[in-house]
C-alpha cells in the first residue's frame, strides 16, 4: 500500500463527495415523475380544472428541482474550487 499525502486523500474524499452529491438528483427526478403522472391523471378525470392542475404541478416540480441544482453546486463545488486546500 503505498503512502498517501494530505493533498491526494482531500482529492479522492472530494470525489467521493460530488459522487454522492450528485446522487441526490435521483430523488427530484423520481418525485417530478411522480408529479407529471399524477397531473396527466387529474386532467384526464377534469379536463376543465386543467390550468389550475398544471400551475400547481409546476410549482410544485419547481420546488423539488432545487434539491437536486443544491445537489450539483456542491458537487462542483467540490470537484472544482477545493475548500479544503
Amino acid at each position: 500500500m503505498g503512502n498517501i499525502d494530505n493533498e491526494g486523500f482531500i482529492n479522492g474524499c472530494s470525489a467521493i463527495g460530488a459522487g454522492l452529491a450528485v446522487i441526490a438528483g435521483i430523488g427530484p427526478g423520481v418525485g417530478q415523475g411522480i408529479a407529471a403522472g399524477y397531473g396527466a391523471s387529474a386532467v384526464g378525470r377534469n379536463p376543465g380544472a386543467k390550468g389550475d392542475i398544471m400551475s400547481t404541478m409546476i410549482l410544485g416540480q419547481a420546488v423539488a428541482e432545487t434539491t437536486g441544482l443544491y445537489g450539483l453546486v456542491v458537487a462542483l463545488l467540490l470537484m472544482f474550487v477545493k475548500p479544503f486546500k
